[in-house]
């Protein structure tokens, strides 16, 4: 049912165009829409929840917005989709910008901690309990600890190896201190873990945990969950369909294993994988690997003597650090080699690779008769320098069925 309302902020995805159901936005720009108004059917379309958005929009191949949505709303029982008569786009956020924006979403409606709350109390240890509903419990001393199981209950442990955990309904778990845990378990929870070696978790519905100390670790096992680790060494999995992962300390791995989840790792030999259905995974640093295994997948390593691997169904695999390589094992898969002596490999059936001057890419073509043994059997294999005897930069090339070198 529509409703009229005061402007409000949402995201939005869009195709690299900046289209979106044939519709060509522009940045700054506000749009009007004349006719009916009512989410899934009519108007300009975005989530309130960050990462909602990757329900629509698979992470590898999208572009992230802010957006302004005014004039008539609508909005969507199933998620947080709002339909809207006037949209204007504002910042573009990377994936990792789309992560901080969902946890900051979860903890603004969370319950803040009340120490005057006649439900707060400490148990026989001293510690800071709160089991009813909407309570909130506090140990801000060295090695506290505080519980608030109750929905939309918050637990904050501040001091240094404190323990938080807010196991209820859309609960908010903070430890600050140094070597800190804080747990969330409940739907909507956001645990966040900033001491050094503290760690982070997030396992109900669109959970969100970050630990952003020094060798912190963060888990979002729920749907749409997300999990930043961006101190050194942090680890980072979102585990729920739609999630992301992201790890941008050095030496950080980020895994999303679920459905078009997304995981980053930034840092130095870092390792991003995302192995779900369309899922987007990026090592930008040296000696980073990133691996893609869902169809339609995409893996970039962007570091020095990097490796990415894209082994779905028409994954495409980028190297573009020097010295890096790139891998398309699957059907059809795309492999690119951008960077300074770097590689291109497609081993996949009717795969293609293509590279700058000076890289190598290898091709094979296999049987692809189906109901023959040899269903699968490399048939030809080839290997070229690109800039050499002809082959051109940039351009992809495929196999062909006697061996030859064609343009993709």
């Amino acid at each position: 049912m529509s409703e009229e309302q005061q402007s409000i902020t949402s995201y939005k995805a869009f195709n690299a165009d900046l289209t979106c159901r044939d519709f060509q936005y522009k940045e700054g720009e506000t749009f009007e829409h004349k006719g009916r108004v009512e989410a899934c059917e009519g108007g300009f379309h975005a989530c309130e929840y960050p990462l909602d958005v990757l329900r629509y929009y698979s992470p590898n191949t999208s572009r992230f917005f802010t957006v302004e949505q005014s004039g008539t709303l609508s909005r969507h029982s199933d998620d947080t989709k709002v339909a809207c008569s006037r949209i204007k786009l504002g910042v573009e956020l990377n994936l990792a910008g789309l992560i901080k924006a969902s946890v900051e979403y979860t903890l603004a409606r969370c319950k803040p901690v009340d120490l005057n709350s006649p439900a707060f109390s400490k148990d026989a240890n001293g510690l800071a309990v709160e089991s009813g509903n909407s309570g909130a419990a506090t140990a801000s001393g060295n090695s506290g600890a505080a519980t608030a199981s109750g929905d939309s209950g918050a637990a904050t442990a501040s001091g240094d190896s404190g323990a938080a955990t807010a196991s209820g309904y859309r609960g908010a778990a903070t430890a600050s201190g140094d070597r800190g845990a804080a747990t969330a378990s409940g739907d909507s929870g956001a645990a966040t873990a900033s001491g050094d070696s503290g760690a982070a978790t997030a396992s109900g519905y669109s959970g969100a945990a970050t630990a952003s100390g020094y060798s912190g670790a963060a888990t979002a096992s729920g749907y749409r969950g997300a999990a930043t680790a961006s101190g050194d060494r942090g680890a980072a999995t979102a585990s729920g369909d739609s999630g992301a992962a992201t790890a941008s300390g050095y030496s950080g791995a980020a895994t999303a294993s679920g459905d078009r989840g997304a995981a980053t790792a930034s840092g130095d030999s870092g390792a991003a994988t995302a192995s779900g259905y369309s899922g987007a995974a990026t090592a930008s640093g040296d000696r980073g690997a990133a691996t893609a295994s869902g169809d339609s997948g995409a893996a970039t390593a962007s570091g020095d003597s990097g490796a990415a691997t894209a082994s779905g169904y028409s994954g495409a695999a980028t190297a573009s650090g020097d010295s890096g390589a790139a891998t398309a094992s699957g059907y059809s898969g795309a492999a690119t080699a951008n960077g300074k002596h770097s590689v291109a490999m497609a081993s996949g059936f009717y795969g293609s690779a293509k590279g700058i001057d000076g890289a190598a890419l290898f091709l094979v073509y296999r049987d692809s008769n189906g109901s023959s043994d040899k269903y699968g059997q490399i048939l030809h294999a080839k290997a070229v320098i690109v800039g050499r005897d002809g082959v051109k930069a940039d351009t992809f090339y495929t196999l062909n069925a006697s061996g030859e070198l064609v343009e993709a």
